[in-house]
């Protein structure tokens, strides 16, 4: 009798903890995975799994949400896979829940009716803690919507290298605020290039000046400075305004200078002609900071450390102030409810301003909120901030408060377009000057190489072919 009951004691017991085990097993959230694509790599890599990290350890413990974040290659390699995955490309990875993408490919993708619009997620007071051009260039033509989320930004500012810069100065009288217009650069950059030249008893091998980062920015934002906006989309039809004299102010601000030695782009990068003393400026992305050396290293193999300043863009002279914003946003893809709803927790958590101004101070992006947007909280959340970072993001911050930011439109072939402007003249600035180049280093004075390029007739030919691009591309 004694065994019979301590059996079913037993048994009720058992039977009990079964009960609550399936019970705690029922109601138990399970994790949602999150996997996030990105282009970064080096510091700024580090720093958003850093985040990551941070993130998985309190947030996502706590609500069930667990990130994983990739590397997918440059921007370029980024969206081949992007699309390959969103179209079920054969080998393609599986569809991510967020990719970093710039307008275009968030275009494509969104054409494919797989990005998620954000808009539910969001509270109006949510929205107006961020900086109000950010949220616009998200909404991919549809008003009021999210599709791209800002989580950094950039804008472009010009880097100096002070060091080599000075004795220049000196020399010539040329100061800082003479590279405040696009038109004083050019002319700042003839007399550096004169002013190197006499320092050897060669004629004609002065040193270049300046170089530009990105050929498509200066003439999206110079036009836009002009009064002209190259491109626009008007209830789905996209407008072509290539303006025949704002395309010559562009070619006399930087074609003309580069046939004549002033500026240079023979690195794949500006900071690596800057490195190798090319050139001794550029006008680069905020976010590229990180990249620029802290030395010289010339074609002797002759080493100097140099010290940076940065100072605002060029505007050209007399022309609206307006500024490139620049850096991918996040696309979420539209999978499950729960994805998309916990990949909005990680992206609202890492734009909260102690996250993002901790991955600014490390990445030299920008703060996306308008809080967050303050040197005073940067430097409280970075008492030891680099001089160098810091000039970086107070001018990047500066330049986000004085400016209307620009980013251009997308459309199905913006990429494209964008292209034309990015190559069309700086590749035709390459080959035609080392036909000078050639023709100088067989005894021919510069300015007698460079003159059949310096025409009328010559800009024509290149504007035309270019108009006739942009034209194929918008039709």
């Amino acid at each position: 009798m004694g065994k019979r009951v301590g059996c079913m004691f037993s048994a009720i017991v058992l039977f009990a903890a079964l009960a609550l085990f399936g019970c705690s097993g029922a109601t138990q959230k399970e994790n949602v995975d999150i996997r996030v694509w990105t282009y970064y790599n080096g510091d700024q890599l580090a720093a958003f799994q850093d985040h990551i990290e941070e993130f998985n350890a309190t947030v996502g413990a706590d609500e069930g949400i667990h990130v994983e974040g990739y590397n997918l290659g440059s921007v370029d390699d980024l969206k081949d896979a992007a699309l390959d995955s969103v179209r079920g490309k054969v080998g393609a990875e599986p569809v991510p829940n967020v990719v970093m993408a710039y307008a275009d490919t968030a275009y494509s993708i969104d054409q494919m009716g797989m990005v998620a619009d954000l808009t539910p997620y969001f509270t109006d007071e949510e929205r107006d803690l961020y900086i109000d051009g950010y949220l616009e260039e998200g909404t991919l033509g549809g008003a009021g919507t999210i599709k791209i989320f800002p989580i950094a930004k950039s804008v472009e500012l010009f880097v100096l290298n002070k060091t080599d810069f000075e004795p220049f100065a000196q020399a010539t009288g040329v100061t800082t605020s003479d590279l405040q217009t696009f038109e004083g650069l050019v002319e700042v950059s003839r007399k550096y290039y004169e002013w190197t030249d006499s320092q050897t008893p060669e004629p004609d091998d002065g040193k270049a000046f300046c170089g530009f980062d990105s050929m498509a920015n200066y003439c999206f934002i110079g036009a836009k400075q002009l009064g002209v906006s190259l491109v626009s989309v008007d209830d789905g039809e996209v407008v072509l305004d290539f303006d025949k004299q704002v395309a010559r102010k562009l070619w006399d601000c930087y074609y003309v200078p580069f046939l004549q030695g002033y500026f240079d782009a023979t690195g794949r990068y500006r900071s690596d002609d800057i490195k190798t003393g090319n050139i001794i400026s550029l006008v680069g992305s905020s976010s590229g900071a990180t990249y620029f050396p802290d030395q010289v290293v010339d074609e002797n193999n002759f080493e100097h450390s140099i010290e940076m300043e940065v100072l605002a863009a060029p505007l050209f002279a007399g022309g609206e102030a307006w500024a490139v914003q620049q850096g991918a946003g996040m696309v979420v893809l539209d999978t499950s409810d729960e994805e998309v709803e916990a990949s909005v927790r990680f992206l609202k958590w890492f734009t909260e301003p102690e996250q993002n101004v901790k991955f600014s101070v490390s990445s030299g992006y920008l703060p996306v909120t308008k809080s967050a947007n303050s040197m005073d909280m940067v430097r409280a959340a970075a008492p030891d901030l680099s001089d160098r970072m810091d000039q970086v993001l107070s001018m990047g911050i500066s330049t986000v408060e004085s400016n209307t930011l620009y980013t251009p439109p997308a459309f199905e072939r913006g990429s494209e377009f964008r292209d034309v402007l990015e190559y069309s003249m700086k590749n035709l600035a390459s080959s035609d000057l080392q036909v000078v180049e050639e023709l100088v280093g067989s005894g021919t004075s510069r300015s007698d190489a460079v003159a059949p390029y310096l025409t009328d007739a010559h800009f024509e030919k290149w504007y035309s072919q270019t108009l006739s691009q942009l034209e194929g591309l918008v039709r």
